[in-house]
């Protein structure tokens, strides 16, 4: 257990680095958070049809490991955020999450460009199964696959 906390410290020098972090504030008509900076910055729309969304993505340094590969935590972030913008009904509220896998065959590095895809598995009902691959656009390589299944309690009482 020690071992552990001592691993998660954070230094004095690292805690002054986050409390700098500078946070634009959000544009007028447009509501955002601290995560979706964080977290989704730079993320673009390239394809969006029924079933189907596919975005660009450039490994930022805010989301890369000790190593310069992106983390672990982002491409499940990735999995999450564009797994549900494929089945999101605008006016609708937000499906919710319930079981994400992921498998994880290669790695990204810092300022690889990636191609996420999201496709729609199939809907029954408040259930929607989506799976969402991120590729090297560069050299094709499958860096992870996720399957991502949302339920909304008002869509399966239709």
């Amino acid at each position: 257990m020690e071992k552990a906390k001592e691993f998660l410290r954070v230094s004095d020098e690292q805690s002054n680095l986050v409390s700098r972090l500078s946070i634009p504030p959000p544009r007028e008509g447009v509501s955002s958070s601290f995560y979706e900076d964080f977290a989704l910055r730079g993320i673009r729309v390239d394809r969006v049809q029924p079933g189907l969304v596919s975005c660009s993505f450039k490994v930022p340094p805010r989301l890369t490991d000790r190593k310069g590969k992106l983390s672990a935590g982002a491409i499940a972030n990735l999995v999450d955020e564009v797994g549900s913008a494929v089945i999101h009904v605008e006016g609708l509220p937000m499906k919710v999450s319930v079981d994400m896998s992921i498998s994880y065959l290669s790695t990204a590095n810092l300022n690889d460009e990636l191609e996420i895809t999201s496709k729609v598995l199939g809907q029954k009902g408040g259930y929607s199964g989506t799976i969402v691959l991120l590729r090297n656009k560069t050299t094709g390589e499958l860096v992870a696959e996720g399957r991502h299944s949302l339920f909304d309690k008002l869509a399966s009482k239709m």
